[in-house]
């Protein structure tokens, strides 16, 4: 099975409260799973926005599967078209007209990161919108920031899931590099709150706090500028590895990031 295919079957036979939030360019379900209670805090957990990151849609089913307290809402295939492009190419695509807009790209698209649209969904976000250092302003493998804030309909449903489901926190879960962001402009007051649960999370994962100055338009960005809620990128990987990390390091990363959701958590 494919990756995507692994999601829908997991989601099939998931007993608990379960919903799809949207679909995708391609039109393919985005699948989220509710583990928990609403008794504590709530977080949304979103994995594999970028499609060649792919393999941390199997780390959230393994979240999912040791649990949580409170309630954690997790979202293991944010880019389902973009993971299927970067592991099987254009053989994914059906449409020919689609296929025929992606093939003049002329790239390696198991490096692939942005949707079916070229839009890298990651920085399609309101939140400083346009102005990162790396932003691109046409359809491209990565990097382009889409005509308008959440002109693509994943994050666009990201975005109002988000909305609606009013969480105290949210975790994106990206690879490789082994560090974890959770800066963006907060005023001092926020930042010292948003500073010590990240501590936490560095703590869980034995992975270093960074900031990057020039980071804009991310769900991250967005969910700390907007919701002004503590939100954290967390990449998962050594930077020795190469993009993009295969299933051959699943039991790596689950041996180190297999319990993280669940114990930060238990901080609550």
């Amino acid at each position: 099975m494919n990756v995507y295919e692994t999601v829908a079957q997991f989601y099939n036979n998931y007993e608990g409260e379960k919903c799809v939030i949207g679909k995708s360019v391609l039109g393919r379900e985005l699948f989220a799973f509710f583990v928990g209670d609403r008794s504590g805090k709530i977080g949304i957990c979103q994995y594999a926005i970028h499609a060649r990151e792919w393999i941390t849609a199997h780390l959230a089913l393994e979240h999912i599967r040791r649990g949580v307290k409170g309630g954690v809402w997790f979202i293991p295939l944010m880019n389902p078209d973009g993971a299927l492009l970067a592991t099987e190419g254009l053989e994914s695509v059906e449409s020919e007209e689609r296929r025929a807009f992606l093939a003049r790209f002329k790239c390696d698209f198991s490096l692939w990161k942005a949707n079916a649209e070229g839009v890298d969904l990651n920085v399609n976000f309101p939140a400083e919108w346009g102005t990162g250092r790396s932003n691109v302003h046409e359809a491209a493998p990565a990097n382009y920031i889409g005509e308008l804030p959440l002109s693509a309909p994943e994050s666009r449903a990201l975005a109002e899931f988000t909305i609606s489901a009013c969480p105290d926190y949210t975790i994106s879960w990206h690879t490789k590099g082994e560090e974890i962001y959770w800066r963006f402009h907060q005023p001092f007051r926020r930042a010292c709150r948003d500073k010590r649960l990240a501590k936490r999370l560095s703590r869980l994962t034995g992975y270093p706090l960074r900031q990057v100055p020039y980071s804009a338009g991310g769900y991250k960005d967005w969910c700390v500028q907007k919701l002004k809620i503590p939100a954290f990128t967390v990449e998962a990987g050594s930077d020795c590895l190469c993009h993009p990390i295969g299933l051959e390091s699943l039991e790596r990363l689950v041996a180190i990031l297999g319990n993280t959701v669940r114990e930060f958590t238990e901080g609550f």
